[in-house]
């Protein structure tokens, strides 16, 4: 485990987001249901007391850390989409850029999984599904682009397609969480991402 953090004289902002970084670090080697305010305050080197001066129950710890996690993924998914000159340039920014995100951050996918497990709704929860809702209503977006110029046939089926890319990545995370074995945006992912290419490009 890495050395407490020393965050005794940040402003209260800073002190959050050093929270909210801490609670992902912990989840990349940790089970996210079993990491307790008492452990997040241990690796920050602070009193339970003080982590709740800023947070005032665990649920809020787990709310700031979903809005961090789907802002900053949003914020980059969103900028590959706007920069990219066609609409199959921006799919491969977008593949390229979330499995990214994954690779910087392995407790992400381990801290969304659990909490869309979980049988109660939360804050947290209720995040997760309003990204995938923004993040599959970008996706459409750029089929119905991608069918105006001509790279995607005009009777692609738009909500099958995206719901295809989400799952394609979420099955990519999926099997590295159950083998153990971290992920990496390689040859093998890329040749699934060709894959999925085919089945929804036109044919020339």
């Amino acid at each position: 485990m890495n050395e407490p953090i020393n965050t005794h004289h940040l402003p209260a902002d800073e002190r959050k987001a050093v929270i909210v970084a801490t609670v992902i670090e912990l989840a990349a080697s940790h089970n996210p249901g079993q990491i307790t305010t008492a452990a997040i305050a241990k690796q920050m080197n602070l009193s339970q007391g003080a982590l709740f001066r800023h947070f005032p129950t665990k649920d809020a710890v787990w709310q700031a850390v979903m809005e961090w996690i789907t802002e900053e993924l949003w914020a980059r998914i969103e900028q590959q989409a706007q920069a990219a000159a066609t609409a199959l340039a921006a799919l491969d920014s977008i593949f390229t850029t979330h499995l990214d995100f994954v690779m910087s951050y392995p407790g992400v996918p381990r801290i969304i999984f659990h909490e869309l497990q979980r049988a109660e709704d939360t804050a947290a929860k209720e995040r997760v599904l309003f990204f995938i809702k923004q993040y599959r209503g970008c996706l459409s977006t750029l089929f119905e682009q991608g069918k105006i110029q001509g790279e995607f046939p005009p009777l692609l089926p738009v909500f099958a397609a995206s719901t295809l890319f989400l799952g394609m990545i979420q099955g990519l995370v999926m099997q590295s969480l159950i083998s153990g074995i971290p992920l990496h945006n390689d040859t093998m992912t890329q040749a699934v991402f060709s894959l999925y290419l085919n089945s929804i490009r036109k044919s020339q």
